[in-house]
């Protein structure tokens, strides 16, 4: 698909910025209580509730762009965390034990973090300004 090569950059961006959003929103509903889930009013001394503050403060440096490889690195291993500790002990496929997203959202952090913020993040800003 040659034809999408000239926009590698801008769809990473929007890649970036669209997890980044969507991981956001995890961190949100646990301490911002928006919007309004079960998991909202997290206690940062609990597991869910330090991966809450992670998923609101990087979710949101994901977002800008900022930081994006070490950040985006961060978040893939905290998914990783995530998907052993809370969804395989319960089966061993993830359509069965509920584990789908946190595997993504591992898989494609981990890729941010090899391949960069790309178009419209703070960290391309700074390097051009060098």
């Amino acid at each position: 698909m040659q034809f999408l090569e000239p926009h590698r950059e801008r769809l990473l961006g929007v890649l970036r910025i669209v997890a980044g959003l969507c991981f956001l929103q995890h961190g949100t509903t646990k301490y911002l209580h928006f919007p309004a889930t079960k998991m909202s009013g997290a206690s940062p001394m609990t597991m869910g509730g330090a991966a809450g503050l992670i998923e609101l403060i990087g979710g949101a440096l994901i977002v800008f762009g900022l930081f994006t490889r070490p950040v985006a690195f961060l978040l893939s291993g905290t998914m990783a965390v995530a998907y052993f500790y809370a969804h395989a002990p319960r089966a061993f496929f993830p359509i069965l034990n509920g584990g789908e997203l946190a595997i993504l959202y591992c898989f494609v952090f981990l890729y941010i973090a090899a391949a960069g913020g790309g178009a419209w993040s703070f960290d391309g800003m700074r390097s051009r300004g060098k």
